[in-house]
């Protein structure tokens, strides 16, 4: 079995971060944190996540996060799945997030995207099927 346990972020402000992170996951935590030297530049880092999964913060991030709307090679987005994706949408607007764009009418799936203050887009889809069949209609 293969499953995703972290994504590693390069990010400018750690704590803006967690402010976005922390609104859509409030079960996790900080698991760790300290200091370290990337490639003779200095960097804090920091683990939010539960027992099982975590994003990893690194600051001292340089210039923008690629144009969302462009061809460059990168990172498009990634996704997490929740139960119940209205109380997402109400938290990340709580903590001054807006809605990024909707996703698209789909009979199984309610989805939506916001924009992190770092400029990475994530994904938020509920599931309204258990049938692979139907969650996974294109």
């Amino acid at each position: 079995m293969i499953y995703l346990e972290h994504l590693n972020l390069v990010v400018k402000d750690i704590p803006a971060a967690l402010t976005f992170y922390q609104a859509a996951f409030p079960h996790w935590f900080i698991r760790s944190q300290g200091q370290s030297d990337w490639y003779g530049k200095p960097r804090d880092w920091l683990h939010f996540g539960d027992d099982y999964q975590y994003i990893t913060f690194n600051n001292n991030g340089e210039n923008n996060n690629r144009d969302l709307t462009g061809h460059q090679v990168g990172l498009a987005h990634f996704a997490f799945v929740t139960n119940n994706i209205e109380q997402v949408i109400n938290r990340l607007a709580k903590a001054g997030f807006a809605i990024h764009k909707p996703g698209a009418e789909e009979p199984y799936r309610k989805n939506v995207y916001f924009v992190d203050p770092d400029g990475f887009e994530i994904e938020f889809i509920q599931y309204l099927s258990d049938l692979p069949a139907e969650r996974n209609l294109d």
